[in-house]
């Protein structure tokens, strides 16, 4: 079991940068990937970034060269930095890890992008 906390989100203008951070306790010898999920009201939770223990790295086609995905070596930390953020960015954002191929999830953090 991973215990994550989400942390970072809130009010930005469009145009602006946000850094997103996420913080794993637990059982982290575990955790083979980790990653960045977004969902905005009435729409799926999707995929915005994910990177792998070897790290390897993917993007959503909408955040590609806008985001980036990075962790510490520890695998205890997680950060988001997003730039020229714009409206349709607009969710909450929920870290996830994969730890011995199960699902674990944040809370979520929510970030608002102002037109």
């Amino acid at each position: 079991q991973v215990q994550l906390v989400e942390s970072g989100g809130g009010l930005v203008q469009s145009g602006g940068s946000l850094r997103l951070s996420c913080t794993a306790s637990g059982s982290i010898f575990g955790i083979r990937i980790m990653g960045w999920f977004r969902q905005a009201p009435g729409n799926q939770r999707d995929l915005v970034a994910r990177i792998t223990n070897e790290g390897n790295i993917k993007y959503a086609d909408s955040v590609k060269g806008r985001f980036t995905i990075s962790r510490s070596n520890a695998n205890t930390t997680m950060y988001l930095q997003m730039s020229n953020l714009r409206p349709e960015d607009t969710a909450v954002y929920y870290c996830y890890a994969d730890v011995f191929g199960r699902d674990n999830w944040g809370q979520g953090t929510q970030v608002t992008v102002s037109s």
